[in-house]
């Protein structure tokens, strides 16, 4: 929604039922009723407002991590604001610096150990005004990694073999945003094709680098391209095995990369 020049969003917390797994349920927190949040996007220099309501039965607030924002917007209760209590309102606005783009979250910053590995997370992704600053590519995907004693161990809020897979034609090439909400360090592996790592918490690498397993710690974000030239379902998952696999096989951090004649 637009407010003359400012780009208006909406963000209720609320406690949900989550299905993280085919059957399988926890009790919940989130923005508008979905885990991840909604996405928002946004471009480079934006001015942004985001109403944000609480409807959990304590306090919260939300933190725009990777944003270089006004210091009363950063979201962090007893630093820079008062908590959010239960059935408040706070207004979050701020423009958007030059330079400032790319990947990255949005989360809670109360209590953020319990609300954050409860759902409370999205995308805030800022497109860049060059459409070619990160390099071109045909798809694009983000995977939000999560973990926590709520929920396991999940991409975009849901565990194996929930999670979407990435599906590309050969000869593609595939955008892929990670970012790390959980509590630990995910390496994250592709089987069968390189990842080119082409830039680190939004900011572009002078020398972008190949890796097949790239390890992606709390807060952190990552952008990758990666050609699709082998065709087939390919494994793709977080390489600390405990959080892939069981004795009753894959489950947790784990999806396939697709890609078709």
């Amino acid at each position: 929604e637009m407010d003359g020049d400012v780009k208006v969003f909406r963000l209720t917390c609320d406690p949900v039922k989550w299905e993280y797994a085919p059957g399988q349920y926890a009790d919940g927190y989130a923005y508008n009723g979905v885990i991840p949040g909604p996405e928002i996007r946004v471009t480079e220099e934006d001015k942004v407002r985001v109403h944000v309501t609480n409807n959990l039965p304590e306090s919260t607030a939300v933190h725009w991590h990777g944003l270089i924002i006004p210091n009363n917007m950063d979201g962090v209760p007893f630093i820079t604001q008062p908590p959010i209590k239960p059935g408040a309102e706070f207004v979050y606005e701020f423009q958007l610096r030059a330079g400032n783009t790319g990947s990255n979250m949005y989360h809670s910053h109360h209590n953020a150990a319990e609300q954050v590995t409860k759902g409370l997370l999205g995308a805030f992704i800022i497109e860049p005004k060059d459409p070619k600053k990160y390099g071109e590519f045909d798809r694009e995907y983000t995977i939000i990694l999560n973990d926590g004693p709520i929920g396991g161990f999940t991409l975009n809020g849901k565990s194996f073999p929930a999670t979407q897979p990435v599906t590309a034609k050969k000869g593609e090439k595939v955008f892929i945003r990670y970012m790390n909400e959980g509590l630990m360090i995910h390496p994250m592996h592709l089987h069968g094709m390189p990842q080119l790592v082409v830039a680190q918490d939004g900011w572009v690498l002078p020398q972008p680098y190949y890796c097949d397993t790239l390890n992606i710690a709390p807060g952190q974000r990552f952008d990758v391209i990666v050609d699709a030239t082998e065709v087939g379902a390919w494994a793709f998952h977080c390489h600390i095995l405990s959080h892939a696999e069981s004795a009753h096989g894959m489950f947790g951090m784990v999806t396939v990369f697709i890609v078709e004649e």
